[in-house]
């Protein structure tokens, strides 16, 4: 019991030195993806999707912005949208195997839905995560 409060507790203090940082940073991208990862990890996407949003205000076109982003949204099964930001972000990073694969999965995943599957999980080195 001890363990999984004081592991809270340590979420909630990394959420606050993030959120810190992004405010004295607004361009931080390396504050902002693993906030917007704890955010949905932690069942909150419509938070992480604004976290993404405002880096994206501040950093227009940064590709791993925008590839957290379209992992974000393929998670919320907005697959469309994501594809779009994965596109995008290919235009400037043609040769980024993380953004080709995670297109795929993307194109993947909107096709098992479309075909009435549910979606499989989200995965990245044979694991369940949120951000590939």
């Amino acid at each position: 019991m001890r363990e999984r409060i004081s592991h809270a507790l340590g979420r909630d203090a990394d959420e606050k030195a993030l959120r810190d940082a992004l405010k004295q940073r607004p361009d931080n991208v390396d504050a902002a993806i693993p906030l917007a990862r704890g955010l949905l990890t932690r069942e909150r996407p419509d938070e992480a999707l604004e976290v993404l949003d405002d880096i994206l205000l501040a950093a227009p076109g940064d590709v791993r912005a925008l590839n957290a982003k379209g992992v974000v949204l393929d998670h919320e099964g907005r697959h469309h949208e994501a594809q779009t930001l994965y596109r995008q972000a290919l235009a400037t990073d043609p040769e980024n195997p993380m953004l080709s694969n995670n297109l795929k999965l993307s194109l993947a995943l909107e096709g098992t839905r479309q075909n009435g599957n549910p979606d499989p999980q989200l995965q990245a080195d044979g694991r369940h995560a949120p951000y590939r």
